[in-house]
């Protein structure tokens, strides 16, 4: 308890995010858009180049022992360039700082590479540079510099839009309880779909560069639908409503089949799961493209509320949040 008897707020990462942009200056020559989005923009002339970094960390975002090193390489380098997808830029080029643990061998950093290199030329970006340290877990932190004339953001979200899914969420989700339960040894096809989905991701960047001058608003799903939907509707200062009945249209087949086998709900997985990197996105109705899939849509007010087939809801909840995990 702290000096008054008031006991401290606990930090969560929406929190953190608001201290570390506090504590910095997002203003200057060539700044358009600073902390709070999925990617930095930058003023080049007629080009923005978008920024963005993201760390895979042991323990917390992976372990070892369910994931190939090279697996790591290739998911942890697919989850920094979906934040360009998000923002419907092309990848340009990357760095990446390595830790390694003691008694990691230069046979497994050449695997851990190789990974990388692997989800490097599938982007067509190139690692340029980078840094290798010693730490006490495994950890990937990749920077990828993008271009693009129009980025998306999360706040140009409207009264009106429609919330469109594209790609699929939940089976990440579903891979990693298959993983902790003991399941991951099956060879179905819904299995191994899962598995796929939680260690190889995909970066939907030309989903993304396609919703330029469509959408109004996109983010990419990685710590669960429900979390950042509701940022979606922070940033654009709008309702986000997400529909049970849309929604669980959208979901793969796969997905119902492992949530049985679980013994968990498929829309509590799709809602909270996370790292399935799809993207969630706002238009008008008029203008969804038919790879896009209506889950909901947007409304005045504040918040993301998820809609009820019996005509309830309540607000938007769960998700994978780093200081509550």
């Amino acid at each position: 308890m702290s000096r008054g008897g008031r006991v401290p707020r606990r930090l969560d990462e929406s929190e953190a995010v608001r201290l570390f942009a506090r504590a910095f200056s997002a203003r200057g020559r060539g700044i358009e858009l600073g902390i709070g989005d999925d990617a930095a923009v930058l003023s080049l002339g007629r080009e923005r180049l978008v920024f963005t970094v993201d760390a895979q960390v042991e323990k917390t975002h992976f372990e070892r022992a369910w994931v190939a090193l090279e697996d790591i390489g290739f998911r942890s380098f697919q989850a920094a360039v979906s934040d360009l997808a998000a923002m419907g830029a092309r990848p340009l080029a990357a760095l990446s700082a390595l830790n390694l643990p003691r008694g990691f061998s230069g046979r497994e950093l050449e695997r851990l590479a190789a990974g990388q290199a692997e989800a490097a030329r599938a982007c067509r970006c190139p690692i340029v540079g980078g840094n290798v340290a010693r730490g006490p877990v495994l950890s990937v932190t990749t920077s990828v510099l993008g271009t693009a004339r129009r980025p998306l953001t999360r706040s140009g979200a409207r009264p009106g839009d429609e919330v469109w899914l594209i790609g699929d969420v939940g089976l990440a989700a579903a891979g990693l309880a298959l993983f902790q339960s003991g399941g991951a040894q099956a060879r179905d096809r819904a299995t191994v779909r899962a598995l796929s989905a939680f260690r190889r991701p995909r970066a939907l960047l030309a989903r993304g560069t396609a919703l330029v001058g469509v959408a109004h608003a996109a983010i990419d799903v990685s710590d669960g639908l429900a979390l950042d939907a509701g940022r979606i509707a922070r940033a654009s200062a709008c309702r986000v409503v997400l529909e049970e009945r849309a929604l669980a249209r959208a979901l793969p087949a796969a997905l119902l089949t492992l949530a049985a086998r679980l013994g968990r709900r498929p829309l509590d997985l799709a809602l909270t799961g996370g790292e399935d990197y799809a993207l969630v996105v706002t238009g008008a109705a008029g203008q969804r493209p038919r790879f896009a899939r209506r889950i909901g849509r947007c409304e005045k007010g504040r918040g993301g509320v998820w809609e009820c087939t019996d005509g309830s809801s309540r607000p938007l909840a769960g998700g994978f949040d780093h200081f509550a995990s």
